[in-house]
Order: C-alpha cells, then sequence, then structure tokens
C-alpha cells in the first residue's frame, strides 16, 4: 500500500518555465553562445544541467553558463517567476489529511528549490525537499531520489510513489523500485513518458489521487 509520494517540483508542482528559460536566455547570450529553438528549449526543462547543457553550449562552457545561468535566476530573482498549477494546492491538502507522507525530489539545487517551495507556499506539507548539491554532486534524479528515500528512513520501495513530469522522473524512481505517475500537465509528452514506463499518465493532479484511491494509505 503506497504511503509515501515524492513530487517532482519544476513542471510538477509548479510552471517555473519563465524564470528558467529566461535566466537560461540571458546567460547563453552572456557566453556567446546562440539561443535554441522552441522545442529544444523545452526539453531543457527538468533535467540537470550538467547533462543537458554541454551538447548545446560545449563541455568547456558549462561551468560559466551555469554561474551566469544563477546570477539571473537566484540572484536577480526569476527563480520567483513561477507558480503552482492548479489543482496541486488541492491535492497536496488532500494528500496530507488522508495520512501521506509528501516530500518533493528535484534536480534544482536544493537550496533554491527550499526557497521557491517557500515561496509557494507549499513548505508545511513536505517532511523534505531534497535536490541536488550546488556542485551538482547529485546530478541524476536517482540520485535525489536516493537521497529523499534515505532521508525518510529508507521506506519499502513499494509503498513509496513518485510524481513527475519528464522520462528522468520516471526512471529516477525505478533505479529505486519505485512507481512514477506522469504528470502530463508538466512539460513532458505522452510518448517520452510512456516510453520511460510511466505507471499512470495523470491529465491534472486530481487524478494522482484518483490513482491512489485503490491503494488506501497504509
Amino acid at each position: 500500500m503506497i504511503d509515501t509520494v515524492l513530487f517532482d517540483l519544476d513542471g510538477t508542482l509548479s510552471d517555473s518555465a519563465p524564470g528558467i528559460l529566461g535566466a537560461l536566455r540571458a546567460s547563453f547570450a552572456e557566453a556567446g553562445v546562440d539561443w535554441v529553438d522552441p522545442d529544444t528549449a523545452r526539453a531543457l526543462l527538468g533535467p540537470p544541467f550538467w547533462h543537458s547543457l554541454p551538447p548545446l553550449v560545449g563541455e568547456h562552457r558549462v561551468a560559466q553558463v551555469v554561474a551566469a545561468y544563477r546570477q539571473h535566476y537566484v540572484e536577480q530573482g526569476a527563480m520567483f517567476d513561477t507558480a503552482r498549477y492548479d489543482g496541486v494546492l488541492e491535492t497536496l491538502q488532500a494528500l496530507s489529511g488522508r495520512g501521506y507522507r509528501l516530500a518533493v525530489a528535484t534536480s534544482k539545487p536544493e537550496p533554491h528549490a527550499s526557497r521557491i517551495v517557500a515561496h509557494l507556499e507549499l513548505t508545511d506539507f513536505f517532511q523534505t525537499v531534497c535536490g541536488d548539491t550546488l556542485d551538482g554532486a547529485r546530478d541524476s534524479k536517482a540520485l535525489v531520489v536516493g537521497e529523499a528515500l534515505r532521508r525518510l528512513g529508507d521506506p519499502d520501495p513499494a509503498t513509496v510513489l513518485m510524481v513527475g513530469d519528464r522520462s528522468h522522473d520516471v526512471l529516477g524512481a525505478a533505479a529505486h523500485g519505485l512507481g512514477c505517475a506522469g504528470a502530463l500537465w508538466g512539460y513532458g509528452s505522452v510518448a517520452e513518458l510512456t516510453a520511460a514506463g510511466a505507471l499512470r499518465l495523470c491529465a491534472k493532479p486530481a487524478e494522482v489521487l484518483e490513482m491512489l484511491d485503490v491503494l488506501p494509505a497504509g
């Protein structure tokens, strides 16, 4: 029985595309790199930059672009150009009321993720907000999920569900034996999430509740 739910942040709890892509575009310009087409830009939403940026900016420019991005995103406040998706608050309230343990597992650096979750007024719902380190030591979703599970006391994988909008959420969860609900309201596609092996595709946050209704909280 599922009693713990891990949520991705970008594209799952909030629509953070305006802030992320605005800061990235500015950092590309500062590095002298042409901005990308809309489909490529959308693909950058979610996966760790340490893996997604090298093919676009060159391995030798990644550190420069990430540093410039953080200046725009964190120091200049673009990180707060984000908003909760409709239905997220109500879904978290319902899950919390039913006794589920909730946590955030995001590829975003943890200090930034914690500030954003607080900005979204969602902190009180989560036992932990787990993300990457500033130096990229947890540079895969599998590593982030593993750390989140460790903080939660290493629960039985059969009792944990991941909710995320991209293939790396599904695959990162699977690396620890967890199933993942695909959040179609985010940045991924039906084809991407299906190919990665999502347990179910949810068109809106409330459908996560419907999915869990057949598996009472433990």
